[in-house]
């Protein structure tokens, strides 16, 4: 079967840095929506009309990826705010209830990246934003998607979305 919208992919992959950093291992087939909200679109283009065992290395500049990192979407908010647990690399839904800072949205996902005794530092940045990435990976599986997936728009929790973060140093996988 052919890679067409829409479909459900099983990948293997590697991901790294522009300079060859390792950043995350998928060893194990994992499966995305082809034509849905799983793949970035430059993926989707090179996948389009392959099939199973066909192999890529891409080259993504961060417009092409997770966008470029804008300091506008860092903030401090008052220690007092956080559970005692708090530490760099958590991440919260939305700004903590009592939130000073103006004009943040409310909608995103903060990654804590620093913890001092009298605030904490806030980014909503995607962890992976401002970086150009380069990806190899290969096609395992094709198969149809389900009405299900087709309306959800993903096969469920892409391991796209744990590129959200992971702790400092931690891999993803």
């Amino acid at each position: 079967m052919d890679i067409t919208s829409p479909c459900v992919v099983t990948l293997i992959w590697t991901l790294s840095d522009a300079q060859g950093q390792l950043i995350d291992e998928l060893n194990e087939p994992v499966e995305f929506l082809y034509g849905g909200d799983d793949l970035l679109p430059k993926v989707e283009e090179a996948l389009a009309d392959q099939s199973v065992g066909f192999e890529a290395q891409l080259h993504l500049e961060p417009e092409q990826a997770f966008g470029d990192y804008d300091a506008d979407l860092v903030c401090y908010e008052e220690r007092t705010l956080f559970p005692d647990a708090i530490e760099p690399g958590m991440q919260i839904e939305g700004l903590p209830e009592g939130a000073t800072t103006e004009g943040m949205p409310d909608d995103l996902v903060y990654t804590v990246t620093e913890v001092y005794p009298s605030h904490v530092v806030l980014d909503a940045n995607h962890p992976l934003a401002g970086m150009a990435l380069r990806i190899q990976l290969k096609v395992m599986d094709v198969r149809e998607a389900t009405e299900a997936e087709v309306g959800a728009g993903t096969v469920g929790d892409s391991p796209l979305s744990v590129l959200n973060g992971a702790p400092p140093d931690e891999p993803l996988h």
